[in-house]
């Protein structure tokens, strides 16, 4: 049995741990089946954000004559698209790779691995022990248990991003935001889409009212069939063919391709980790305190295992965390306030703080302020009839409690709101400032002016 200071089970984020580590001069051992760099950057937000670029291309192509130009796409080349974004992230990936394979302080088991014990694990035919482990080995896309779906060739995102041929007509099972995304990816190039959601809104973990007007966006470009659940699905002469029924209809959708996006889970099964003695939610998610220590000792826990945000960013900031509770053996419990995210769809949505249902729910005491951005200069000149922001702050304390972007450019503009929100500051810190007119952040600032307190 080979023994480590320190086992990092996952090569996303836990790879910031295992580097930082081995520069230290403590011996590591990186545990990682799959390409290095995890979800995010083979699976995930850097192929999603490349592909989706083009089909914001294509969509103001499709928009130009509302600006005098008239203009139309001749031919799209569908597969460079997506061979652009997977050349890219294998090229980092197998950089990755390398750099930690040189390391002379680090071992990479490129293999699945379950834990045996605390601290041990079956890593390939080697069994590897460590003073510590970190937990870093995230989600995979959710199958659900729907008729048929397991007798066919469907899609889940890992597939949807490296797909050579441009499909004809599409079914999206789920409205989530991995669903949003791909809709508008595949339907900007042409793809007839149709979304089956069991819900009655798409990206219903939004505020209620931004996912309301995405719905009503969406229904007018693409085939939205919300409250609806998939029943059985077939396929019959190269064709998928989805039985669907809702509470007053049933549906029968046939199409080219059948992605599946219907959320994700996390790969605590496939780690074994009860085996580990670290305990799990009713979700499959890893337990972790305030500080990101499991129920095992000397073992902690971050990313999308855990189950908090699902998100790049938050496991970045974890692994920070991480870093200082394990490595450095301090004791800092970690701090979420102000976690963003976003949306790359189109209309793009981005959000920080709490939504509105949360503070009508929670009772607090609020005054909230909304703007449209076809009443700016700029989102005049964008011709964004849609887009809007509202904001929410405490009556007592003038303190942002939560901000929410529905139009272009939303996943740019919270940011200033969450800097405000990061620092403290009230919301006059927005409304005050000089803006730049007419700079598309005036919608922020306005919005911020429009609080009925």
């Amino acid at each position: 049995m080979q023994t480590f200071d320190l086992i990092v089970i996952g090569a996303g984020s836990g790879l910031n741990i295992s580097s930082a580590a081995a520069e230290k001069g403590m011996k590591v051992a990186v545990v990682e089946k799959g390409p290095m760099g995890g979800t995010c950057l083979n699976r995930g937000c850097i192929p999603s954000k490349i592909i989706i670029h083009s089909a914001d291309v294509a969509e103001t192509i499709k928009k130009s004559k509302l600006f005098g130009i008239n203009s139309k796409i001749s031919s799209i080349d569908f597969k460079k698209i997506t061979s652009r974004a997977s050349n890219i992230v294998d090229k980092d990936a197998k950089e990755i790779e390398g750099a930690i394979i040189e390391d002379k302080n680090t071992t990479l088991f490129k293999t699945e691995a379950k834990f045996i014990a605390e601290r041990t694990l079956k890593a390939g035919k080697e069994t590897i022990s460590g003073s510590k482990v970190i937990i870093a080995a995230g989600t995979r896309p959710s199958v659900p248990p729907i008729e048929g779906l397991d007798e066919v060739d469907f899609m889940t995102s890992d597939g949807a991003l490296r797909l050579r041929k441009l499909p004809k007509v599409m079914t999206i099972l789920g409205g989530g935001y991995i669903a949003a995304e791909l809709a508008h990816f595949y339907g900007a190039l042409g793809t007839k889409i149709s979304i089956v959601q069991r819900g009655n809104l798409l990206i219903p973990n939004e505020d209620g009212e931004i996912a309301a007007k995405f719905t009503e966006i969406f229904r007018k470009k693409y085939n939205v069939l919300t409250g609806f659940n998939a029943q059985k699905v077939s396929k019959k002469n190269g064709k998928f063919i989805l039985e669907a029924e809702g509470k007053k209809s049933k549906k029968r959708l046939v199409s080219d391709a059948l992605l599946v996006a219907a959320g994700r889970i996390p790969n605590t099964d496939i780690l074994d980790v009860k085996k580990g003695n670290v305990e799990i939610n009713g979700n499959g998610f890893i337990k972790a305190n305030e500080c990101l220590e499991t129920t095992a000792k000397n073992t902690w826990a971050l990313g999308d295992i855990v189950g908090r945000f699902l998100f790049k960013h938050s496991a970045n900031l974890e692994a920070e965390y991480v870093y200082n509770n394990a490595i450095l053996n301090k004791k800092m419990k970690v701090d979420y306030n102000a976690m963003p995210h976003a949306v790359f769809s189109s209309p793009q949505i981005a959000g920080v703080g709490l939504r509105e249902q949360d503070l009508e729910e929670k009772k607090i005491d609020y005054a909230k302020g909304i703007y449209h951005y076809i009443k700016s200069g700029m989102g005049l000149a964008l011709q964004d009839n849609e887009g809007f922001v509202k904001i929410f702050a405490d009556r007592k304390t003038r303190k942002i409690l939560g901000c929410h972007i529905l139009g272009a450019d939303a996943s740019t503009l919270i940011h200033e709101v969450i800097v405000a929100m990061k620092a403290g500051l009230t919301v006059d810190a927005i409304s005050e400032a000089v803006h730049i007119h007419p700079a598309l952040s005036e919608v922020v600032q306005r919005a911020a002016r429009n609080i009925e307190w």
